[in-house]
């Protein structure tokens, strides 16, 4: 487990980028989260000794874990966007708010609001 949130936010940037592209470079880490590179480099280097990356030839791959780890981080992110919205948030301040809470509320809420928001997905249909 992750012990802050910007570990979080650097295995769901790598996720998302490694659906573009198979090879993930730290310049482009830094430009996704507006982050210098010596900070993804400090980064990269936390995530490899915990095992959720690996770092080959420059390219930066999840590990099994790490994939795991960062679609469980980004699958709640993308609930909390839809969630906000639905509540008739902007959809620029939904995406920064889902950015904030996917770190931080319990797994009972997120529960509750995945249930919530899968009775209202059925509703719509």
């Amino acid at each position: 487990m992750i012990d802050n949130e910007s570990g979080e936010d650097y295995l769901e940037a790598i996720l998302r980028l490694s659906a573009v592209k198979d090879d993930v470079h730290s310049v482009e880490v830094a430009r996704e989260l507006g982050v210098s590179k010596p900070a993804v480099t400090k980064a990269m280097r936390i995530l490899t000794q915990k095992g959720y990356v690996n770092i080959v030839d420059n390219h930066i791959h999840l590990t099994e874990t790490g994939r795991a780890y960062a679609e469980a981080v980004y699958e709640k992110h993308k609930m909390f966007t839809a969630f906000f919205t639905l509540l008739g948030v902007d959809a620029k301040v939904a995406e920064a708010d889902a950015c904030r809470v996917e770190h931080v509320l319990s797994e009972e809420t997120c529960a509750s609001i995945r249930a919530f928001m899968n009775a209202n997905e059925k509703k719509e249909d």
